[in-house]
């Protein structure tokens, strides 16, 4: 896979835990010289208060390869939240990306030279769960971030998947609209 990745795009929702672990990732992956760096960079050097950029790290001085900036796609207003996201999400995040790249969705000669936007969302319910399993939610984080990088890397869904099945795809949500649960 020597051919430029100039722009992939794709998300991943994983459930299934207790409540307020789901995750919900979207990535942008691409060469870092294309546009994907140029959002990257304005991205780590535009900070907007309540929605920090921060890269994600394994731990504090390890940074993930290939380079991955975290977007929150909920405003950050509590000190636990933040703990809880710049903590165990932003571990998880950076697990799942090194995962793709052992599973091959991520060319390994490709891991200097692309850059990975990530836009994340924490149930913000978090903050008042007191029995929060850390545990469960790194995994379940670990695995949309790593499930949302395979889609985007392999293309999916495909086009004429999407034009086969339209008619039978309804969101959730507008669904429990239309069952009256919402």
């Amino acid at each position: 896979m020597g051919d430029r990745i100039v722009m992939r795009v794709a998300e991943s929702l994983v459930a299934g835990g207790p409540p307020g672990t789901a995750a919900e990732p979207e990535v942008v992956i691409g060469e870092l010289d294309g546009p994907v760096g140029t959002a990257f960079a304005t991205l780590l050097g535009d900070q907007v208060k309540g929605h920090s950029r921060v890269l994600a790290i394994m731990n504090t001085d390890i940074m993930v390869k290939p380079a991955t900036i975290m977007v929150s796609k909920v405003t950050v207003k509590n000190e636990r939240y933040t703990n809880i996201l710049m903590g165990t999400v932003q571990g998880a995040i950076a697990n799942g990306v090194l995962d793709a790249v052992r599973n091959g969705d991520i060319p390994k000669e490709k891991a200097n030279d692309l850059g990975i936007i990530v836009s994340v969302w924490l149930n913000p319910s978090v903050i008042k769960d007191d029995n929060l399993d850390h545990k469960i939610l790194f995994d379940i984080h670990r695995k949309a971030t790593s499930q949302a990088i395979a889609k985007a890397m392999k293309n999916e869904p495909d086009i004429d998947w999407l034009l086969d099945n339209q008619e039978n795809i309804i969101h959730k949500y507008y669904q429990m609209g239309l069952d009256g649960k919402i």
